[in-house]
């Protein structure tokens, strides 16, 4: 079983990071972000790999991110993928030294980054790294700490991918978070994979901020009509660590009226292919 979506942070700073994030979306997460703590819940989940996806939110440190990663890279059943931003200096020859380094993917958070997915500046990292063929990880849809701000709807990395060619990417959240009416339309027919990270179940409210509505996300049966519209074969498990709890994660979704077949592309097959594994 492997977890295509997870997120951790430098030990000395994880606590902050994690509160402070807590307070910006008014949710609770589910561990202390720390490496030992995705470890741990990958243990309690049975996940027996994951993908630890860095953000860049400073254009100047994606070089040190990156190495940092790459010498946790592979240990304990990780890997590890490049940082880049998009207002990076060096972006290009930085893309290039990922590749050299043996990184398999990217991540870009377009909301975090300030940067619509349109935007010239994310389209040639697009193009970039189809000529690589890095996998990019992209944050779909709207974003929990950003109400209002609108940087990678469907229809944005639509016209995004017309313009960049052909690119390996994953549409997180299942393609747009709380766009999810948009998705098939825009994405169908552009090759991308969805993940399924912080999609179904609710958010775990940190405070009074959200009415009762506002809780839930993906209903059960939109989102196996979303795996079927889309096909098993485009659909990568994600647990959005330390976000959401990865053993609800794997429950929720096996759970679900799949196939088996259906559940292991979900659970392994799509991400083993994609990670060359």
């Amino acid at each position: 079983m492997i977890d295509f979506h997870a997120h951790t942070f430098p030990d000395r700073i994880a606590e902050a990071a994690v509160k402070k994030l807590e307070e910006k979306a008014h949710a609770t997460s589910f561990s202390d972000g720390t490496r030992e703590g995705l470890l741990r819940a990958m243990r309690a989940a049975g996940i027996d790999h994951a993908v630890v996806l860095p953000v860049a939110t400073n254009p100047l440190k994606c070089a040190s991110m990156n190495d940092t990663s790459r010498a946790l890279d592979g240990r304990d059943g990780l890997t590890y993928f490049a940082a880049i931003h998009p207002d990076a200096p060096d972006w290009h020859e930085e893309l290039g030294r990922a590749k050299e380094l043996g990184f398999r993917g990217v991540k870009i958070h377009p909301v975090y980054q300030d940067v619509a997915i349109d935007d010239v500046r994310f389209v040639r990292i697009l193009a970039r790294c189809g000529e690589l063929g890095l996998t990019v990880v992209m944050h779909g849809g709207a974003d929990i700490g950003f109400p209002g701000v609108v940087k990678c709807s469907p229809a944005m990395l639509r016209s995004a991918l017309r313009q960049a060619g052909p690119v390996t990417l994953v549409a997180a959240h299942m393609g747009g978070w709380r766009n999810w009416q948009e998705v098939p339309e825009m994405l169908l027919d552009t090759g991308v994979y969805l993940d399924t990270a912080y999609s179904l179940g609710e958010i775990s409210p940190l405070d009074d901020h959200y009415a009762p509505e506002e809780l839930p996300m993906l209903e059960d049966a939109r989102f196996v009509e979303l795996v079927r519209i889309f096909g098993s074969e485009r659909v990568l498990f994600g647990t959005d660590s330390p976000w959401d709890d990865p053993a609800q994660c794997v429950a929720r979704i096996s759970a679900l009226p799949l196939t088996d077949a259906e559940k292991a592309d979900i659970f392994d097959r799509n991400a083993r292919r994609l990670l060359a594994m």
